[in-house]
């Protein structure tokens, strides 16, 4: 019993001492005053390009072909592309859809991730293509 009331006393003394060093503001260094310098009327600002817009690591648009498997209108949409991979995405109010969207129809979606969610941005439907009509041979 001394010997574990001894060991928590020690152990506590740790803590107290190694929270205060914790707890200590980083040393902060003087620079020297800089001289009063008179200042003159400040340059005009030039205006910043128009295509430099900032930009937003946590989502980047992202492309998904395939064919479709699933569709509920508004809500969700499936998309089989190559190698037989399938992906969910989430529609909301703000998705363009571009064409009729059906299952089996031919799709690009542009996605983003939100969190766990690919949120699909906009979806384009390949249209068909269809056969030339066949020419028969007179014989």
């Amino acid at each position: 019993m001394k010997r574990a009331l001894i060991v928590m006393v020690a152990l506590l003394a740790m803590v107290a001492f190694v929270s205060g060093v914790m707890a200590q503001a980083p040393a902060q260094t003087q620079k020297p005053a800089a001289p009063a310098v008179e200042k003159t009327a400040p340059a005009p600002e030039k205006p910043k390009p128009a295509a430099e817009k900032p930009k937003t690591d946590k989502s980047k648009a992202m492309k998904f072909a395939g064919a479709v498997a699933g569709y509920e209108a508004g809500k969700m949409i499936k998309v089989k592309g190559a190698k037989d991979k399938e992906m969910a995405f989430d529609l909301t109010a703000d998705t363009k859809m571009k064409g009729e969207v059906k299952e089996g129809a031919k799709v690009t979606v542009m996605y983003k991730k939100d969190g766990a969610k690919m949120v699909a941005t906009s979806i384009s439907v390949t249209p068909e293509k269809k056969a030339p009509p066949k020419k028969e041979k007179a014989s």
